[in-house]
This record gives structure tokens, sequence and C-alpha cells, in this order.
């Protein structure tokens, strides 16, 4: 179940624990041998989920659970992972080793996989994954020493979109019709989008395809509904924080950032500018050192 291994060149597992050797941009990953994951620290193997929860009935319907040792009550991370919304990129897999790492830092992590375009994916099944996805909350919290009032969504890259679309309310229009926003208290976007419209030129360079615009069905300027009926300028998360830590991606516009602090949420941004897109995910370099206070101080949160 665990080896379904991202077609991924072992050189971005190399370049991301190398700072002077930037790790390659998503779309280099799409054709390379099924031999490595990345994201991948030498020193820190992925431990074993402490349970695999499904939440649909199709394959990628799932997310992996990791616990921390001790009795709790635990700070709790669901995790989101990036590929450019494009199958075969990418899975929960090469998130799995950050998972570890906060585990071992007594967070608990749900490391979630879901749909992406070519496999039922993309505007709406993307979004009706994420929304199923986030019910896992409560269930894990009903059977485990959780800490309802210190949930974190993470994201990274792709990943940073569900991160912040799921504390926010959804009207008619949004790609489940009309949801209330997940209950959590922060969300952490790792070298994401904070507007998928607004920054889809930026995104799509990252990627260096065109991902936006077959994920949402049109581009913004022919469906302009659909960007506003999933941005946070329309529908700002509910949430006390919002931490984005970014790489190649620039800070998200003062607009943006402005939108998604409108119902209250501290926003804070850390630039690592030059960086791998990998590096400040992977346990054990220097980038990631560098950002992992900042990152584990919203996740601990306040009890």
């Amino acid at each position: 179940m665990y080896n379904r291994l991202l077609p991924i060149l072992l050189l971005a597992a190399a370049a991301a624990c190398t700072p002077a050797t930037p790790a390659p941009e998503e779309a280099d990953l799409i054709a390379k041998p099924n031999n490595a994951t990345y994201g991948t620290d030498a020193n820190l193997g992925a431990s074993e989920p402490d349970a695999v929860l499904r939440y649909a009935t199709h394959q990628r319907g799932f997310a992996e659970l990791r616990l921390p040792e001790g009795t709790g009550p635990f700070p709790l991370a669901v995790i989101y992972h990036g590929g450019c919304w494009k199958t075969g990129i990418a899975s929960q897999a090469y998130m799995a080793p950050l998972a570890t790492r906060w585990q071992q830092q007594g967070i608990a992590t749900l490391n979630v996989d879901y749909r992406e375009v070519g496999d039922g994916g993309g505007w709406p099944g993307s979004f009706t994954d994420w929304a199923a996805s986030a019910k896992l909350i409560e269930e894990v919290a009903a059977k485990h020493p959780i800490d309802r009032k210190r949930v974190t969504l993470v994201g990274h890259s792709a990943g940073g979109l569900p991160a912040v679309w799921l504390a926010s309310d959804s009207g008619k229009d949004g790609p489940v019709g009309k949801r209330k926003g997940v209950k959590a208290r922060a969300a952490i976007v790792l070298d994401g989008p904070g507007d998928v419209g607004p920054e889809q030129p930026a995104f799509d360079a990252l990627c260096q395809f065109s991902a936006v615009q077959p994920f949402m069905g049109a581009a913004p300027a022919a469906a302009p509904q659909l960007y506003g009926a999933i941005s946070p300028a329309a529908h700002a998360p509910r949430l006390e924080e919002v931490l984005f830590v970014q790489a190649k991606l620039h800070a998200p516009s003062a607009a943006t950032q402005s939108a998604l602090g409108k119902a209250g949420a501290k926003v804070n941004v850390r630039e690592n500018v030059g960086q791998s897109h990998f590096a400040i995910i992977t346990p054990g370099n220097p980038v990631y050192t560098a950002n992992e206070a900042a990152m584990l101080a919203v996740l601990k949160g306040a009890p």
C-alpha cells in the first residue's frame, strides 16, 4: 500500500539535502525513473503509520495517521501533498518524512492522498476529496488524544490550496456546493499559492507546464466565477493564524494577505529566496531547520 513510489529523480532527494544545489521543480519530476522519493533526509526514514484511514472508496481516498509517544492531548497537522494537481507526479508518500519529524516533536499527523487531474481530480473531484478527508479530523479526535483546538491544515506547493480553502465557507457556486469551513486553528502553506487565480502565472512557472487551467477547467479570464468561488478575497478562511514558508514562489500579494486576514487571521510570511522547493520540507536540511521553530510554534499553538 505504501510503495506507490513517485516517478521522481533520485537527484531530487540528494539536492534537497544540499543547499548549494537546488532541487528540481515539480515538472522536472514527471519523466524521471520510478526509483526514489524526494523530500527525504537519509537520516530520517518515514515511520510506519499507526493507522491508515479511508475517507472514500477510490484508490487514493486515504490518509496516514501518525501519533506521537505519550498521553497527549496532541496538536494535529492535516497534511496535503503537492504535485501540480497532475496525477503521476506525487502522492502522500513524499510528505511522510516531514510527518514523521513532526510526530517526533509531539504533533499528530494525518498525511492525506487525493485525486488529481488524470484520475478523477481537478474541479470538483479534488475538492470533493479534500472536503471528505477533513471529516477524518473528528474521527481521529473521537478515538485518540487529540487537542481539537489545535488543528493546523498544512499544504506543500499545490497542497497549499486545500490548506486555505478548507477553512473557508463556500457558497452554492463552490466546487462542492454550499459548505461550512473546517474548524481549524491555523494553516501552514509551504511554497504554495495564497490565491490561485492571481498567482496562476507564477504557479505555472513553478510547474513548468500549464497546471492551473487543467485543474480548474478554464483560465482565470475565461471563468472568473470559478476562481472567485475559491478565492480568499471572496471567502476568507476562518483561522487564527496563516504561515507561508516560501522558496521558489514569492510571498502572496499585499491584497491576498489582507484577504486572508479579513476574518481575523494573523498572516506571516517567511521567504527563503533562491532555496529549493523541497529543502523547506526536508528534515535535516539547513533550510528546513531554519524554519522549523516557526512551523512548530504554529502547530503547537496555545493549549
